[in-house]
C-alpha cells in the first residue's frame, strides 16, 4: 500500500513542503514545460518553482498542442531559457522593457532536447541563458558540468537577474529542505562517505 501524498506538492504527507513554499509576485511570467518522466521524480523542483510563483504555469507533456496560445500571453515577449551559441545572456529589465515570458523546459538534457525537437515552435524561440559559473546547491549528485542547475535554481537565478534587486531566494527554501531530508534519511555517515567533497 502506497503512502498518502500531498495533492499540492506531491510529497508524502509526512514530508509535505507546502509550509515552506512562498507566494512570490514577479514581473516575469514563467512557463515550465515538464517532460512526463519528471513528474514522479523525488525532487520535482519545477513543481516547487511553479507553486512558489504567482505568475507561473506548469504544463506536463511531450507535444504541446496549445503551444501557440501558451507562448503568446498578452503583454509578454517569449524567450526560451536554454543554452545555444546565439543565446543572449539575461540582464535586468530597463524601466520601459516589455516583460518576458520565460519558457523553461524541465527534464534531463536529453529529454529537454526532445521537447524542443517535438515542438518546433519551442525550438524557434529566441534563447536566453544564465551567466556562467552558477553552482548548484544539490549536494546529492555531481553536476554534469559547470552551470548545471536544477530547474528551481535556474528559474531563481534568472529572476534574480531580470528583476534585480528583488530577491527570489525564498523559492529555494523547499528545495533545500528536500535535500536536507534526503541527507537525514541516508544518515550523515553515508552522506559524508559518498557525497561530501574531499578536502
Amino acid at each position: 500500500m502506497s503512502r498518502p501524498h500531498c495533492p499540492r506538492c506531491l510529497r508524502p504527507t509526512t514530508h509535505c513542503l507546502c509550509a515552506l513554499i512562498p507566494h512570490l509576485d514577479s514581473r516575469t511570467r514563467v512557463l515550465v514545460l515538464q517532460h512526463p518522466s519528471e513528474v514522479g521524480h523525488a525532487l520535482n523542483t519545477a513543481r516547487l518553482a511553479a507553486l512558489g510563483l504567482n505568475n507561473a504555469q506548469l504544463v506536463v507533456g511531450e507535444v504541446f498542442d496549445d503551444l501557440p496560445m501558451l507562448l503568446n500571453p498578452p503583454g509578454y515577449r517569449a524567450r526560451l531559457l536554454f543554452p545555444a551559441d546565439d543565446a543572449e545572456p539575461l540582464h535586468a529589465y530597463a524601466p520601459d522593457d516589455q516583460p518576458l515570458l520565460l519558457v523553461v523546459p524541465d527534464g534531463t538534457w536529453r529529454k529537454a532536447r526532445k521537447l524542443l525537437h517535438l515542438n518546433p515552435l519551442l525550438a524557434a524561440l529566441p534563447r536566453v541563458t544564465l551567466a556562467d559559473g552558477g553552482v548548484s546547491r544539490y549536494r546529492l549528485r555531481k553536476a554534469p558540468g559547470p552551470g548545471a542547475l536544477s530547474t528551481v535554481e535556474a528559474i531563481t537565478q534568472a529572476l534574480q537577474v531580470l528583476e534585480a534587486p528583488t530577491s527570489f531566494e525564498p523559492l529555494l527554501k523547499p528545495f533545500e529542505a528536500l535535500i536536507e531530508g534526503q541527507i537525514a534519511a541516508m544518515g550523515a555517515e553515508v552522506f559524508q562517505r559518498n557525497h561530501s567533497d574531499p578536502t
